[in-house]
């Protein structure tokens, strides 16, 4: 998985939209809530939602770390591309998506069934 794969597929969920907050971040966002995180520059590392039951599991695995300040909130932090396979990569960023999407009113997931992805500009 590259840093250009992440992005085309965060880009294909209904109603993603990217924005860069705190300078360096780019942020994958669906309905204003935050899915996924990366660096704009650098290798490939990112942040991203997991369920409960899976924080103790994967945190056991060499270079996943609990996200920094999000941990809490069952994020988990990947140092390297090469943590997860691309299967991995994209059942995990989808699933944080999904339990995102779950999480918002019932009237804003009505609006992504007929959403397409937008661009923000950087």
């Amino acid at each position: 998985m590259t840093k250009s794969d992440l992005e085309s597929f965060c880009m294909s969920l209904p109603g993603t939209r990217q924005d860069i907050k705190w300078g360096h971040d780019l942020c994958f966002v669906v309905a204003e809530k935050m899915y996924c995180v990366t660096s704009v520059d650098g290798p490939l590392a990112a942040s991203f939602k997991v369920l409960p039951e899976e924080m103790e599991t994967l945190t056991e695995r060499e270079s996943i770390i609990p996200a920094p300040y999000m941990a809490r909130n069952h994020w988990v932090f990947v140092e390297t591309a090469k943590a997860l396979t691309p299967k991995e990569w994209k059942h995990f960023v989808r699933q944080s998506y999904d339990l995102v999407v779950a999480k918002l009113p019932a009237k804003a997931r009505a609006k992504l069934s007929t959403s397409k992805p937008s661009k923000t500009s950087r």
